[in-house]
């Protein structure tokens, strides 16, 4: 089948790619032409492990192409994907849905013969009978039908969630449209993957409603972890024993500096808009984003605590700053907030991130950047673990001590514990909802 995808982004790409590799002939279209040149030349233009290689043997095999040709691409597709940007939009938390309609009002100049026209961007309640009627008043004789088909895909882990997915949900109007939907998730459908065929708004309420529990689990552990740290308990043991609770479950349930990253953020605020709008506030979504606003703060609070109640002139280095391990994304990461805070009380910034210079070295200006992390902890005075890279999670915590002017862990992602802290020689050491350790200075 031929599928055009609108949009070479995160969500674009790895779904363009996997496509291919069920079969589909596949054309990535993208209006930026320097991107698109990049493609064509086998470079990624995102971290995704193993996305290099997937992209190499489809192109190779003739699958999939890459264009700035909308019009080609879209002409002859049975399915056109519509997979562009839906920021927030600036001033109301609601999701900007200008790229969306641009690109449908495009497509419908270029439809040709019945195609279907699938949402894989995230977008409002709403959107696709709005996106119908658009396309409909563009092109009065086009031959189509609209689906949304939201993605649920982990970075670090895009291509495993795609070919191995929990559920795909496809939401239509017309048995046309879902025969469509079917053939192309046909090799899933064969090795039993669960398809949820909806109408078009519970569709899209799924994608919101999913992220945004997901984002509570993650609230709420953060919540418990304060608790903790007032009662003496211990947060990775309470998530242990929540999470052997089948009806609750261990995912989400990591206490840190909060959730970052393209869709939780925006999901969140986009699900808090669409509850105002519809007269049913969404209480419980508004309160998660203030709490894990608030969590930021606490985090560059515990910091500074741990340092005595001041930074200024000391040198901190901060391991991980991509909103989470395995991706180079830095959208909305708690290092956004708390590096440049530290900086501003007058730190001086060392930065190790396998991934995160390319777009970190824009978004945290006056970092010293580092690829080793002992070197980076030469005459520091603390060492910030913010994203757990496998890289940080077997450190040699004797050695990192020894290159310390002062030896000071604050470990946001609890991979190390007091004791170890304590064993390797650290004087201070604080934690997420666990027991801190601070010795004689």
């Amino acid at each position: 089948m031929k599928i055009a995808m609108i949009g070479t982004g995160y969500v674009g790409l790895v779904s363009g790619v996997c496509f291919s590799d069920f079969g589909h002939e596949v054309v990535c279209v993208d209006k930026n032409p320097e991107k698109i040149d990049m493609l064509r030349q086998g470079k990624v233009p995102i971290y995704e492990p193993g996305l290099d290689i997937l992209m190499a043997r489809n192109v190779e095999a003739g699958r999939l192409t890459f264009s700035d040709d909308l019009v080609s691409a879209v002409s002859d597709a049975a399915a056109v994907f519509i997979a562009v940007g839906t920021p927030t939009r600036r001033g109301d938390g609601h999701a900007d849905l200008t790229y969306v309609m641009a690109a449908a009002r495009e497509i419908a100049a270029a439809l040709s013969g019945y195609t279907v026209v699938v949402t894989k961007s995230t977008v409002p309640v709403g959107t696709n009978r709005q996106l119908k009627q658009v396309i409909a008043e563009a092109n009065p004789q086009a031959d189509f039908d609209v689906a949304s088909n939201p993605e649920f895909l982990r970075e670090g882990a895009a291509i495993d969630d795609f070919m191995r997915p929990d559920r795909i949900v496809v939401g239509v109007q017309q048995d046309r449209a879902a025969e469509v939907m079917t053939e192309i998730y046909r090799p899933l459908y064969l090795r039993d993957f669960p398809i949820l065929t909806t109408d078009l708004e519970s569709a899209e309420m799924i994608k919101y409603a999913a992220n945004a529990f997901l984002a509570t689990k993650i609230t709420f552990i953060n919540e418990i972890a304060a608790l903790c740290e007032r009662t003496g308990a211990d947060v990775k043991l309470v998530s242990k024993g929540m999470g052997l609770d089948g009806r609750i479950g261990n995912k989400f349930l990591h206490a840190g500096p909060g959730y970052g990253g393209s869709c939780f953020p925006k999901d969140t605020q986009a699900l808090a808009r669409i509850g105002q709008e519809n007269g049913s506030p969404m209480q419980i979504t508004e309160t998660v984003i203030k709490v894990n606003d608030e969590l930021r703060r606490r985090m560059i609070g515990k910091i500074i605590d741990m340092m005595g109640g001041h930074v200024a002139g000391k040198t901190i280095t901060v391991l991980g700053v991509t909103f989470k391990p395995n991706t180079d994304d830095m959208r909305e990461a708690p290092s956004l907030t708390i590096v440049p805070a530290l900086i501003g009380a007058g730190a001086k910034l060392r930065v190790v991130d396998p991934q995160g210079r390319r777009e970190g070295a824009e978004r945290l200006p006056g970092v010293q950047w580092f690829d080793d992390v002992y070197k980076a902890a030469e005459n520091a005075d603390a060492v910030v673990i913010l994203t757990e890279w496998n890289e940080f999670r077997a450190l040699d915590l004797e050695r990192l001590r020894d290159k310390m002017s002062f030896p000071a862990l604050a470990d946001l992602r609890n991979i190390y514990s007091a004791k170890d802290a304590e064993r390797a020689g650290f004087l201070r050491y604080v934690s997420v909802g666990r027991a801190d350790f601070r010795g004689a200075d």
